[in-house]
């Protein structure tokens, strides 16, 4: 029998009347010839509720059991969605992580896939059972202790379940209803696409769309499994939510698809710091070791420029979440005293966002930059840091007009017209 993997969020699976709701569309595609993989995550609120009931208990937990703790909330979504299905007159089995087995690594809390045997529930499909119901966010280490893969995990559980058993399509629900050009509680004319390719979704989710998880679409994209995201609290058929797939099943793209934004940035420079080989890796090197996620990078002649030589000292900024500000700060102060750097100041800049076009038509079109900075500069919006790659352009701004850039620039490339 075909094959297709139907993974719902939490918000999709809150209470028993989404629960019913949900398989109800399972039950849809069983009628239209599937067996189906439904992979379900923590009803809405649990896993927090869970998070606190560790944090409360231990505030220096041990990894391993705050894992056995949090796994919880999905394994209690599975055993109620198989059970409703079952009322429902169709033969489902709940699996938890340990029971396929999903193999992960040991890192507990961020855990990455090993394996997905088929073995356990093949057998099941060739019994005649229709429905396999696996709890998202978990696997089991080679220690046989339980792992869970971070947050949002459950969307990359679905896509690897679509890979390991070569489903036709891998489809999550979630509440809303497709990928839009940009959010629509921003901008009113953002349009649903009905089709983005996986190198243009990997850049809106990890520029600040939140509709998947990057690592899920990395695993998409690098497995070729065919995602389409749609809602679950509308009527469906095959054609609804967006598909992400490979390029080559798009006919011809805009320019630009979409624009991404992401609010809490910030800002950083170092001031004076010596211009020589190995100044960039003494400066990211320590920032990586502290877990600061590093974005935006430039690098300029400082305006405090000594010395014999023209270029004797440099300025670095680079952008970081707003939230590792004061990590940041620590790594550099660190790596000062331990004499790897030395500067004047470094200075914190914690009211921008960052906004960026994403499209894989800018590969053959010239001339999107310079609409792109058009489009801010007829509203007074001063760019602070560019970045660039084959199919993005990033900038950071001043945070009140982040909203108003979002605007003009989907107004600039049309992109409420198909």
């Amino acid at each position: 029998m075909p094959l297709l993997v139907m993974k719902f969020g939490g918000t999709s699976v809150a209470d028993l009347s989404r629960i019913e709701n949900a398989a109800k569309k399972v039950q849809a595609e069983v009628a239209r010839g599937y067996d189906v993989i439904v992979i379900v995550s923590a009803m809405s609120g649990e896993t927090n509720k869970l998070v606190g009931f560790v944090e409360g208990t231990s505030k220096l937990y041990d990894a391993r059991e705050y894992d056995a703790v949090v796994t919880a909330g999905e394994n209690v979504t599975a055993g109620l969605m198989a059970l409703r299905l079952q009322e429902m007159g169709i033969p489902a089995r709940s699996w938890q992580g340990w029971q396929v087995p999903i193999n992960t690594t040991s890192a507990h809390g961020s855990a990455r896939f090993v394996s997905i045997p088929r073995d356990h529930i093949d057998q099941k499909f060739a019994e005649g059972f229709k429905v396999a119901v696996v709890a998202g966010f978990q696997g089991v280490s080679a220690e046989g202790r339980l792992t869970t893969l971070g947050r949002g995990g459950s969307d990359t559980t679905a896509v690897a379940f679509a890979a390991a058993f070569g489903a036709e399509r891998c489809d999550i629900y979630t509440d809303v209803d497709g990928i839009y050009t940009t959010d629509p509680r921003i901008a009113s004319k953002a349009r649903k696409l009905e089709k983005i390719a996986f190198e243009e979704m990997l850049e809106l989710a990890s520029l600040g769309a939140k509709v998947l998880q990057t690592r899920s679409v990395e695993l998409a994209m690098r497995y070729k499994v065919r995602l389409r995201v749609l809602s679950s609290f509308e009527d469906t058929d095959e054609n609804s939510g967006t598909l992400v797939c490979d390029e080559e099943e798009i006919m011809e793209s805009k320019v630009v698809s979409g624009v991404a934004y992401s609010r809490d940035e910030a800002k950083m420079t170092l001031v004076t710091v010596e211009d020589r080989p190995g100044v960039a890796s003494a400066i990211f090197g320590p920032l990586a070791e502290a877990g600061v996620n590093v974005d935006m990078i430039v690098q300029n002649i400082s305006e405090r420029n000594y010395g014999s030589h023209p270029g004797a000292v440099t300025d670095m900024t680079f952008s970081v979440p707003v939230n590792q500000v004061a990590r940041a700060q620590k790594a550099m102060e660190d790596a000062r005293s331990a004499g790897l750097i030395n500067y004047d100041e470094l200075i914190a800049d914690t009211e921008v966002a960052k906004v960026s076009v994403v499209g894989i038509g800018m590969r053959s079109q010239v001339g999107v930059a310079a609409k792109m900075f058009q489009a801010l500069s007829s509203e007074n919006i001063n760019i602070k840091v560019i970045a660039t790659s084959e199919i993005k352009i990033s900038v950071l701004i001043d945070r009140k007009y982040m909203e108003l850039a979002v605007q003009a620039l989907h107004d600039a490339f049309e992109l409420d017209k198909a």
